[in-house]
């Protein structure tokens, strides 16, 4: 007859044929089978962290592989040997620091879940496991929240670690303004020295050539201390066409994971968690219908909840389907993409090519500053619905000027791969800034 023990080796094994090596390494090699009652697994696991994500991670791939070999649905229970201490808290959890922030308040799905296992992973033990960490997926899924979860969890458990977390835009902004003010030193001393490195959006480091060699020497500096880099990105590093050959090799020696849409029941466990978190009581007819009609973007989704609260709290009405319907329009309109503006198109570029907006805006001819100009004429022709004669008028040309800096730049691209990718990249970007 067959012991416990013996069951869990066979369900263990099982389990190591569905995820990855280093999944299987973090989190189930440490699980340690203590009793079977009642139709009810119990497992022991080491630390507080290790029983979350078992349970919001991995409990179904467990319980399915106990059905498969023992033959009938069996019930499981996490033990965990971490001792609370003299707050009566767990010695590891995150100090909560708003709802945004944490791992407690990030609710996890089929969508995000290893996502979300790696975030956990890193944040316990950095530059031991997946380093660097990309985290890649539309506006609006959850990304940063992942990102400022480790922040949080980081600096409550390792004090005395220096974690830095920044936008792309401020990795650039930074190093553009050291550069013209001589404080290179200063800006590796902020960047090469941390323990930990989180940077937002690192799509919008794509064909700006300067910035890719900082980030290239950051990154190295950082890898050869043995510290621990995480990136965002709206897709993966091989999709950004632009991105420098050696920082696409550097991120993908790493893991990769993506964040889909929430699916329905992601979305109503966000919807509940918010409204507990903001004291508002939803009927689930009600949490159900925001559900099935905001379907991508959980931002929209935490600010439905918020506009709900807001008017409970004028007319001390609870919330119906019929005032969701029009909570829901608003919320809606108000998440509406920004018209990309001409200005914000020469910004991005310019700051690609490393030409001030100036010499754009000039009546320079020389080439390097007449081929941005066109550049730019061009992906306003590209992302908005201008005509050539508006276009025109926003550089003081006049449209055949424009329709000639059009075909010039199709020309380029037809011609040089690498400026067709640093062109596609940027008018990803724009589109990007726009979600």
């Amino acid at each position: 007859m067959q012991t416990f023990q013996d069951v869990w080796k066979l369900v263990d094994e099982f389990c190591a044929t569905k995820v990855c090596d280093v999944a299987y390494n973090m989190w189930f090699k440490p699980i340690t089978p203590v009793d079977f009652k009642n139709g009810e697994a119990v497992l022991r696991v080491p630390h507080s962290i290790h029983k979350k994500v078992i349970e919001q991670t991995y409990s179904e791939l467990i319980r399915v592989s106990f059905q498969n070999i023992m033959g009938f649905p069996v019930g499981l229970r996490i033990l965990c040997d971490e001792t609370p201490d003299a707050t009566g808290n767990h010695a590891i959890s995150a100090e909560p620091s708003g709802y945004e922030y944490t791992f407690d308040t990030y609710i996890v799905g089929s969508s995000n879940r290893f996502a979300h296992a790696a975030s956990m992973a890193v944040a316990e033990q950095p530059s031991i496991v997946y380093n660097p960490l990309v985290i890649y997926g539309n506006s609006g899924v959850g990304k940063t929240h992942l990102m400022l979860a480790i922040y949080n969890f980081v600096k409550h458990k390792y004090p005395n670690k220096d974690i830095l977390y920044v936008r792309s835009e401020e990795f650039i902004n930074d190093f553009i303004s050291d550069v013209h003010e001589g404080r290179m030193e200063q800006f590796r001393n902020r960047y090469r020295n941390v323990d930990i490195l989180l940077i937002d959006d690192i799509q919008f480091i794509a064909g700006k050539e300067e910035t890719q060699v900082e980030f290239f020497n950051t990154f190295n500096a950082l890898h050869l201390n043995n510290k621990q880099l995480v990136v965002t990105s709206d897709r993966p590093p091989k999709d950004i066409k632009a991105l420098d050959e050696r920082i696409r090799n550097r991120l993908e020696s790493g893991v990769i994971t993506d964040i889909a849409p929430p699916e329905f029941e992601t979305r109503v466990g966000i919807i509940k968690r918010k409204a507990q978190m903001i004291g508002l009581d939803l009927d689930d007819d009600v949490v159900f219908y925001i559900a099935e009609n905001i379907k991508q973007n959980i931002r929209q989704l935490e600010g439905t909840v918020k506009k709900l609260q807001m008017n409970f709290q004028l007319d001390h009405q609870k919330p119906t389907i019929a005032y969701v319907q029009n909570v829901i329009r608003d919320i809606k309109n108000d998440f509406l993409p920004e018209p990309v503006t001409v200005p914000k198109i020469i910004d991005e570029v310019t700051r690609t090519y490393g030409i001030t907006t100036d010499d754009v805006m000039s009546k320079k001819q020389n080439a390097p500053i007449t081929k941005v100009r066109q550049i730019c004429m061009y992906i306003v022709r590209e992302i908005t619905e201008m005509s050539l004669e508006e276009i025109g008028k926003n550089f003081g040309k006049n449209h055949a000027t424009v329709l000639h800096s059009i075909n010039k730049v199709s020309e380029l691209m037809a011609t040089q791969p690498r400026e067709k990718n640093v062109i596609e990249d940027i008018i990803k970007n724009l589109n990007t800034q726009k979600d």
